[in-house]
């Protein structure tokens, strides 16, 4: 009997939407910038997913366990790969804008001032960053979608469901059920995605337009070309050394991958890319506390711009900026970097407040802003295939992802 045709997969049907979505926004952009509202209730429908799942995976996975000693191990794992990761990023960054010089040229004659100047009044206080891993109320923590906050509390609750034995397993059981059904609910919305992606890419180039794209192509090369010589060096570096098949993994995760690139938004692309990950064989445990934490800590795409960005702007005014101050850069956003996923439209916040440390024209940025969004979608899917090459490091530093598990998982991302 003749087996049945298998239909268009997801991941065909996001890359559809993204091509239909560019040319239709191309051809009728007063039609794609209306279809805005679309994209962003397909945005909202992911967020809602992302803090019941956190949290119920995060305390089914530490009271199903309840060994405290392997999670604080787990953690200071996870911290030690986010801090090099993200000074590789930033070695790269500097690397790539210093070679090709894309600042070098750039006409200073479209600048968003007012932009700038909103930017520049903001700062990231780093002590009150580490404050409010804190929360003081943790239902605001979880509306504003705080998910350093939300996995504090979370910790805690799941030790403290673990210490009560007996009496704490109706919740355990009850978070397991919850996560599972979270699970339904992610695979019921991603029928949505190529709709989702259609609507935002058609209003993002209705909006801005393909022409925004040619005075500053050169920093769009340079940044989409150092994150490519970042994954290729670091991350597939990363992947030999634990003894992964990188390849397999993104062939593994290219459904996230599309959603995080075309909505240029991590949280939407948290869900699946967890799924997947769990499909993948890493332990559920492991991906729920290095996938949240790594939002926060190990954003690897936007550190890298943010170096990039700083030098960028010095090349377009012309300001000398030498190693020794380049280097000092890199240290201060080895710090302000970390909580750069805590404060909306933080990256800019960020170039902002380390321009004007090292006397750069504020008003650089409004160069930036014409093009941001296309260089958020790039930075986006690099902030998430590094968070997911993380979780797989840590898993193989832990020794729960054996080789016969990995076996499984390469074939299966064939199947997918």
């Amino acid at each position: 009997m003749a087996q049945a045709k298998k239909g268009i997969g997801l991941t065909t049907q996001i890359f559809i939407g993204l091509i239909l979505g560019i040319i239709f926004g191309y051809v009728f952009p007063s039609y794609g910038e209306q279809l805005k509202p679309v994209g962003d209730m397909f945005i909202r429908m992911i967020k809602m997913i992302v803090v019941p799942l956190i949290f119920s995976s995060l305390v089914m996975g530490i009271a199903g366990t309840g060994d405290f000693k392997k999670l604080g191990r787990l953690g200071a794992k996870a911290i030690i790969w986010f801090e090099i990761a993200t000074t590789m990023a930033l070695i790269v960054g500097l690397c790539v804008v210093n070679v090709l010089k894309p600042g070098v040229g750039v006409a200073i004659s479209t600048i968003d001032a007012s932009s700038a100047a909103a930017a520049a009044k903001k700062s990231i206080d780093m002590m009150q960053m580490v404050v409010n891993i804190v929360p003081t109320n943790v239902i605001d923590a979880m509306g504003r979608g705080d998910m350093l906050q939300i996995v504090f509390f979370s910790t805690f609750f799941g030790v403290a469901a673990a210490a009560m034995g007996p009496s704490g397993e109706p919740v355990v059981k009850l978070a397991h059920s919850v996560a599972e059904i979270m699970f339904k609910f992610t695979w019921y919305v991603m029928k949505l995605a190529p709709i989702g992606v259609f609507a935002l890419i058609s209003f993002t180039v209705g909006k801005f337009g393909l022409a925004m794209l040619i005075p500053l192509a050169k920093l769009i090369v340079s940044l989409y070309l150092a994150l490519i010589i970042f994954v290729l060096v670091v991350l597939v570096g990363a992947s030999v050394v634990v003894g992964v098949n990188f390849f397999h993994l993104l062939r593994a995760l290219k459904e996230p991958i599309l959603i995080a690139f075309s909505t240029a938004s991590s949280e939407a692309a948290l869900p699946i890319a967890m799924e997947k990950l769990e499909k993948f064989g890493v332990p559920k445990h492991i991906v729920t506390f290095v996938m949240p934490t790594g939002y926060t800590f190990n954003l690897d795409g936007s550190t890298l711009y943010s170096a990039l960005a700083v030098v960028f702007i010095a090349q377009v005014y012309g300001v000398p900026f030498d190693l020794s101050q380049q280097i000092m850069m890199l240290f201060t956003l080895m710090l302000s970097t970390k909580g750069i996923a805590a404060v909306p439209g933080a990256s800019l916040i960020v170039i902002a407040g380390t321009a004007a440390s090292f006397g750069l024209p504020l008003e650089g940025i409004g160069i930036i802003l014409g093009v941001d969004r296309i260089l958020d979608m790039a930075r986006t899917a690099c902030n998430l295939i590094g968070n997911c090459v993380a979780t797989v490091v840590v898993a193989r530093w832990e020794k729960e992802m054996p080789d016969d598990v990995l076996k499984v998982a390469y074939a299966q991302s064939y199947e997918d």
